[in-house]
């Protein structure tokens, strides 16, 4: 089955997510979430800052490298199957992905 996740989704996060799927969301949405080496201990943890200051095209690429790369490495149970990016009139310049997932579950 087939998931959309953004950071924006992160809202309240529960430790110890009974619930697998919503367990990998929620790991996925605080990856988006996250700037790399922002976590003591995991300073490879989430996306680099990179794209920052880019242009749009140039940032969008390098996003979805960072994204596909981050999210292989880091939630293993979710493969992505598509990566878009909505912008705000409000926030020019400002990318924000959504990520759709494929989830692993074991039985």
């Amino acid at each position: 089955m087939s998931y959309s996740v953004s950071a924006a989704d992160l809202g309240n996060i529960r430790l110890n997510e009974p619930e697998t799927v919503n367990a990998v969301l929620q790991n996925i949405a605080l990856i988006l979430a996250t700037p790399k080496g922002s976590v003591p201990m995991y300073r490879d943890f989430g996306l680099s800052q990179e794209f920052l200051d880019k242009p749009i095209p140039v940032a969008k690429a390098m996003l979805v490298a960072e994204v596909r790369e981050a999210i292989e490495i880091w939630e293993p149970r979710a493969s992505v199957s598509d990566i878009s990016f909505s912008q705000n009139a409000l926030e020019p310049g400002k990318l924000d992905p959504t990520v759709q997932v494929e989830i692993r579950v074991e039985e």
